[in-house]
């Protein structure tokens, strides 16, 4: 038995709450506080990418970097970072047995028993910083047991989640909040005007110090670099090496903490410049969907955005590269049923892109692909599906128009099964 199926035994629903994750860690003997100074990221979008420009800055500053983030792409050790290296088999299954050993007295979900198990694995060896990323809402996350981060940071905050975490902006910026904490130093994202209010008006209540994008900080390109610009300071960096318009924030929220908890620019501009994170607007070159595009002349992009800001986000990128090299855009899609597929297509309209739905299979919730195509359809896209990514990869590549420009996107399930296929990619 692996790791892996102990923890795929646990129930696989969404059930929020603290107390079945502090009822575990206190029978373990309360790990989460013995770990190093946390980090904890919240928001609808960006919050891996954050995570990503964090640790890497952090690493290039010589520190040992824990980090949790959610969901794995293609095996489920990526889900932990251990001072830098992603969890052996051995120990994850070691902590696992561990974990597993409560269940019949606490009844975890599947990923309250992978945050146990950070906590766990993060406690008994040594690093200087632990980044947490919150894996839905924030205030009843079981990432939200920790009471004493060295920062928080909220990213853009939009509608994902509407059944769990309210139908207004108000609402889901309530849950995101709720990782504020006494006194500790928060950096927030560019917001909407109804979401900002919200944070604002919780960490008065918690005399939290908020640093916001566009009131304490703001950062753009200037001549192919990365500005990013405080109250005091002004720090001149490279461009993100995670590609689109919307990392631009991502990697200034995560220069702005850092300049908060200490670290030089050097190391900010090295982390900025070198940071690596799959499947958010990643160019993919190798593999055999790369080879297979490389063959037929084509450009591929894999993404795994799924909601309609990250739609926005992919739509922007991909109008920038079209304006500087039109081309055949072909979307290749496949989504999960507890997605909005009607606002994640209207990012696209003014592309007006072909659709190709594809199934996902690491999911049972996916979305058949023929009703995907319909409702594309009905949206007055020209759309098809296809039983499998790779049969509907190769559509792409044989229609008429000349070489296409390929997004893979709408789901980071569906990108886990395409760079399953090239496992060195990860």
């Amino acid at each position: 038995m692996t790791a892996a199926d102990i923890f795929y035994s646990f129930p696989r629903k969404i059930d929020l709450g603290l107390a079945r994750v502090a009822a575990a860690l206190e029978a373990l003997g309360r790990p989460q506080d013995l770990i190093p100074p946390v980090i904890h990221v919240a928001g609808t979008n960006g919050k891996g990418s954050t995570v990503a420009f964090l640790r890497a800055m952090a690493e290039a500053a010589g520190q040992t970097v824990h980090a949790y983030t959610s969901p794995h792409l293609v095996s489920i050790h990526e889900r932990w970072r251990v001072a830098g290296s992603l969890i052996g088999e051995a120990d994850l299954l070691d902590i696992a047995h561990r974990v597993q050993a409560l269940s019949n007295q606490i009844p975890l979900t599947v990923f309250e028993a992978e945050t146990v198990a950070a906590f766990v694995a993060f406690s008994e060896t040594m690093a200087d910083l632990t980044l947490l990323e919150v894996g839905l809402g924030g205030r009843l996350d079981a990432t939200n047991i920790v009471t004493k981060p060295k920062l928080t940071i909220i990213t853009p905050v939009d509608f994902d989640h509407k059944e769990m975490l309210g139908d207004t902006l108000a609402k889901i910026a309530g849950e995101k909040a709720g990782i504020l904490k006494p006194h500790v130093p928060c950096v927030v994202s560019r917001q909407a005007d109804e979401a900002l209010a919200v944070i604002e008006r919780r960490a008065e209540a918690l005399a939290a110090p908020l640093h916001v994008f566009g009131r304490d900080w703001d950062c753009y390109r200037e001549r192919d670099r990365l500005i990013v610009q405080t109250l005091d300071r002004l720090i001149d960096l490279p461009l993100p090496g995670l590609a689109g318009a919307h990392q631009l924030e991502n990697a200034g929220a995560a220069a702005v903490a850092m300049l908060l908890y200490g670290l030089d620019e050097a190391a900010i501009a090295t982390g900025v410049h070198h940071v690596s994170w799959p499947a958010r607007m990643q160019r993919l070159q190798a593999g055999p969907y790369a080879d297979l595009a490389a063959a037929a002349g084509a450009e591929l992009w894999l993404d795994g955005g799924h909601n309609p800001h990250g739609a926005a986000a992919a739509a922007a990128h991909m109008a920038s590269l079209q304006a500087k090299d039109p081309r055949r855009l072909v979307l290749i899609t496949g989504q999960l049923n507890t997605k909005d597929p009607t606002g994640f297509f209207q990012a696209f309209e003014g592309l007006r892109p072909q659709v190709i739905a594809v199934p996902v299979r690491s999911s049972d919730a996916g979305r058949p692909p023929a009703d995907l195509a319909a409702l594309a359809r009905g949206l007055g896209f020209v759309a098809l599906s296809s039983d499998s990514p790779l049969d509907g990869f190769r559509q792409a590549l044989e229609q008429e128009g000349g070489p296409a420009r390929i997004l893979i996107c709408g789901s980071l399930y569906l990108a886990g099964d395409i760079l399953a296929d090239g496992p060195a990619l990860i």
